[in-house]
């Protein structure tokens, strides 16, 4: 019994951790912004405004660079993309843009693209710009085609949802709305100096917080080197506040259809500060915390009293928060529960099996490239520091890029939530498109590497995008020619 206990407890220990450490460093910035972005989507946007440009019926050649050119700007992990993901889905959003939408933001956005170059090379950057692109693109059109039918079901739905609000349009204040919020997710989240710059500090006489922070990082230790963040005092304090949220919304946001009580504007205040809290630089000191006021603090500053102030005078509250509250209790259990088992899958593997399975670019080991993007997920940017050191490790360029392309995308928690949003058979067709393509990405840039001609990969891919197209136009014929779905 002690020897099972001793094997058990490191596990469970580790999964604790884990979830401590993302509630701390990745739920405020990242994931409550999502939600009111979410929400503010599904409430506010007329469905015409979304189906134009990214609908079921709209022109391939502008829907698919549409959803990507979009992802391509939201520097975020796969778990914050999922609820943006859910609110164009819900306003009725074809399939298959929406899945392009969800794969590149994670995969390929600008800074993850920038940070990849400067970590690991120029050559990495351009392919994992490229073939996310491509492959992005082709699982998109692929889920669109297999799932045709129950996408045209799904657009019914939404026109049947949200009936009468289109001819409506969208106001501008309820666009300024929405584009604050994008503000105040992009100001938490990027990583520019001016940004991350402190620009006034002061110290709170608390000579305990040194002795505290050596505790927490016995408790959840740190080590960038293997992806481990670690709980910081400031870190601790958040997760107090974010408990506290959850349970003065759920008194003030269940019922918010009803009308806002007090409980509505004790959550409201709560997030605020706690927004505020999580975008200042905190560090222990013998003396104390030393508190300093970045580019970030006063760049969420601004855009929460601009949220504020249209919010006020120019919106609702009941429907966007409502909406916003409906995701959150949809996803946030969910990444609870995946974050959690990641951590304690995490406990088992161990980063050196990387040299026996991924050190040739064969198809083993690209596919362990993908299975270590999915058992060993970090949030977005973590995911390459971490693929430098598999690359010191031993891990052959081919597979490095399979992992890079499949760890924003298919870590364990963002599967729980997608199939609860969009059902368990289409999850786990995207879910094994990407394992295929991320790998598939991996021996095409691996066989590169290798010394294969150019024009031959080049051939290759272009083969591969008129198979594509050319199955896609007999799908649709097809369809048209039936039914008319």
């Amino acid at each position: 019994m002690d020897t099972l206990l001793s094997h058990v407890l490191p596990v469970l220990y580790g999964g604790m951790g884990n979830l401590a450490a993302y509630l701390a460093a990745h739920v405020l910035l990242c994931l409550l912004p999502a939600f009111f972005i979410a929400g503010a989507m599904a409430a506010l946007i007329p469905t015409e405004s979304v189906t134009r440009f990214l609908g079921r019926n709209s022109r391939k050649t502008v829907s698919y660079p549409a959803a990507a050119a979009a992802g391509s700007l939201l520097a975020v992990c796969s778990c914050t993309i999922v609820p943006l993901f859910a609110g164009i889905y819900k306003k009725g959003a074809g399939l298959g843009p929406a899945i392009t939408f969800l794969f590149f933001a994670p995969a390929a956005n600008i800074l993850a693209l920038a940070y990849t170059g400067g970590i690991i090379g120029a050559d990495l950057a351009a392919a994992r710009l490229i073939l996310s692109l491509i492959f992005g693109i082709g699982i998109g059109l692929i889920m669109a085609l297999i799932f045709r039918a129950d996408d045209a079901e799904h657009e019914r739905a939404a026109d049947s949802l949200f009936a009468g609000q289109g001819a409506k349009g969208m106001g501008r204040g309820a666009l300024l709305f929405l584009l604050v919020w994008l503000a105040l997710l992009l100001a938490g989240t990027l990583k520019l100096g001016v940004l991350t710059g402190t620009y006034v500090h002061f110290d709170l006489p608390l000579p305990d917080a040194a002795a505290w922070q050596s505790t927490l990082d016995r408790l959840v230790p740190y080590d960038a080197s293997k992806g481990e963040e670690g709980v910081s005092v400031q870190g601790l304090v958040l997760i107090v506040l974010l408990a506290a949220i959850g349970g003065s919304a759920w008194r003030g946001l269940e019922n918010i259809q009803d009308g806002a009580n007090l409980w509505t504007r004790v959550s409201l205040v709560l997030i605020a500060l706690t927004l505020l809290l999580a975008s200042l630089a905190v560090q222990p000191t013998p003396a104390g915390l030393r508190v300093g006021l970045t580019g970030k603090f006063f760049g969420v500053a601004a855009a929460l009293a601009a949220l504020y102030s249209i919010a006020r005078n120019r919106l609702s509250p009941e429907d966007w928060l409502w909406e916003s509250w409906r995701f959150v209790k949809q996803i946030f259990p969910l990444l609870v529960v995946g974050v959690f088992i990641v951590g304690m899958i995490r406990m088992v593997i161990r980063p050196e099996w990387i040299e026996v399975l991924a050190g040739t670019n064969s198809l083993l080991g690209n596919l362990a490239g993908v299975a270590f993007g999915v058992f060993m997920y970090f949030p977005t940017l973590v995911e390459v520091p971490i693929a430098r050191m598999f690359l010191d490790l031993g891990m052959h360029r081919g597979p490095l890029l399979a992992y890079l392309m499949s760890d924003p995308e298919l870590s364990l928690q963002s599967i729980l939530i997608l199939s609860a949003i969009i059902g368990k058979k289409k999850t786990w067709t995207y879910v094994g498109l990407v394992a295929l393509f991320s790998a598939g990405a991996g021996m095409t840039f691996g066989a590169w590497v290798d010394g294969a001609p150019l024009l031959v990969l080049a051939s290759w891919l272009a083969g591969f995008i008129a198979v594509l197209a050319a199955l896609l136009s007999a799908a649709s014929r097809r369809s048209r020619s039936l039914t008319g779905v």
